[in-house]
């Protein structure tokens, strides 16, 4: 079975050839720290369409470089369904790319507060006809919900170019 970031890159040249349209991707990470855009850009001729990431992982980044409304930070808090989303939307303008795709989370050992435990995440995407957030709930250290998010966020957006093929 083939990794998902191959997946992506298969879809994304399927996706041209059929539209004649390029599509570009970017990230926007929190709690994953990069390590989608690592794992995207580990596919030979990712260049072409990988554009970049950003990596805000304080609140102070989310709001002056991505958009992330102070309102939702203080109602909904980071790790939220609205922060995902509105940092998917602030990736999409900032980096100018068709699809970005978010994380904001809870990887431990501590941060919990009630309600969002520790390995909470909300996984976002932002692309022109659809924005959207889904939850996890990871369980293990650290590191093992990085990746988790990371393996989710790349299933996300390979769902989503499945539905354009």
């Amino acid at each position: 079975m083939a990794k998902p970031e191959v997946e992506i890159a298969e879809l994304v040249r399927g996706y041209q050839a059929r539209r004649g349209k390029l599509l570009t991707i970017g990230t926007t990470e929190s709690a994953t720290g990069g390590r989608i855009a690592d794992r995207l850009t580990d596919v030979p001729g990712s260049s072409d369409y990988f554009k970049g990431s950003l990596v805000a992982y304080s609140n102070e980044v989310k709001v002056s470089l991505l958009g992330v409304k102070r309102e939702t930070l203080e109602n909904y808090g980071a790790v939220s369904a609205q922060t995902a989303i509105e940092m998917a939307e602030g990736g999409r303008r900032l980096l100018g790319v068709d699809i970005c795709v978010s994380d904001t989370g809870i990887a431990g050992p501590s941060g919990a507060e009630p309600g969002k435990p520790v390995g909470l995440f909300y996984i976002g995407m932002a692309a022109e006809d659809i924005s959207l957030a889904n939850v996890y709930h990871f369980e293990g250290d650290r590191q093992g919900s990085k990746e988790e998010a990371t393996e989710a966020a790349l299933r996300t957006l390979k769902h989503y170019l499945l539905g354009l093929s």
